[in-house]
């Protein structure tokens, strides 16, 4: 990634993967869980749901809720997240092409 100067202060343009740019393992994981993450979050803020509500719609219990409306989903597989965003009202759909690649990435779409 190129560095420029913008008013005197040097900046770096990301790579569109916050986690590969901090240099964490498993970097397409943590953006997919993320991502479905910031989805179940608005779901429940759309639907007005407690912590309590939304524990019982995605099957989870409400202090898991809430670590995961902190941001806290370590524990939390991404099918368990696809899971959640099922019971709150959402498709997912999970589309495979072939890589341009030997090896290929994963990607979300929100």
């Amino acid at each position: 990634m190129a560095k420029r100067v913008i008013e005197g202060i040097e900046v770096e343009a990301g790579s569109g993967n916050v986690f590969a740019d901090l240099g964490l393992r498993d970097a397409d994981k943590l953006k997919i869980k993320s991502g479905l993450v910031i989805e179940i979050t608005r779901a429940v803020r759309r639907l007005g749901l407690t912590q309590e509500e939304a524990g019982r719609r995605m099957g989870i219990a409400q202090p898991r809720v809430s670590a995961l409306l902190r941001g806290d989903f370590a524990n939390l597989s991404e099918r368990k997240l696809m899971e959640c965003l099922n019971r709150l009202g959402y498709d997912i759909e999970i589309k495979v092409k072939r890589a341009g690649g030997a090896v290929g990435h994963l990607k979300i779409a929100l």
